[in-house]
């Protein structure tokens, strides 16, 4: 499978697997589908092991389990993490996605999945 994560999200996603009680076996989760207003609507957990049907995919030495559909609307995306002062959260460059006008997606097939609500502990 084609798929590739920049620095920053191989970064995010060691954090919340190496922070969780899924172990050395442990893996991001990744479900993503199809709806939204960019195309796609996605939601990640932390699990111990792959579920029934997904996936182990190795991209930079972190481990993704993805589900089939996840499987097929992310081939050849590219996964960005952004922490800005107003959102935080996995955008995901797509090279086959639907464009749309509103305001939470660009016209270059980017979508995201915002992480704002996760609590920071200092």
């Amino acid at each position: 499978m084609e798929l590739s994560l920049t620095p920053a999200a191989e970064k995010f996603v060691r954090r919340m697997v190496r922070f969780s009680s899924a172990g050395e076996s442990g893996g991001f989760r990744l479900t993503v589908s199809a709806g939204g207003c960019s195309g796609l609507a996605s939601e990640f957990t932390v699990e111990s092991a792959p579920l029934p049907g997904d996936a182990v995919v190795e991209v930079g030495g972190v481990k993704l389990f993805l589900p089939a559909e996840s499987r097929l609307l992310l081939q050849g995306a590219t996964i960005d993490f952004a922490d800005t002062p107003t959102s935080s959260g996995l955008t995901f460059v797509t090279p086959n996605s639907p464009s749309c006008a509103c305001s939470s997606s660009s016209s270059s097939g980017v979508s995201s999945i915002d992480i704002s609500g996760i609590g920071h502990k200092h």
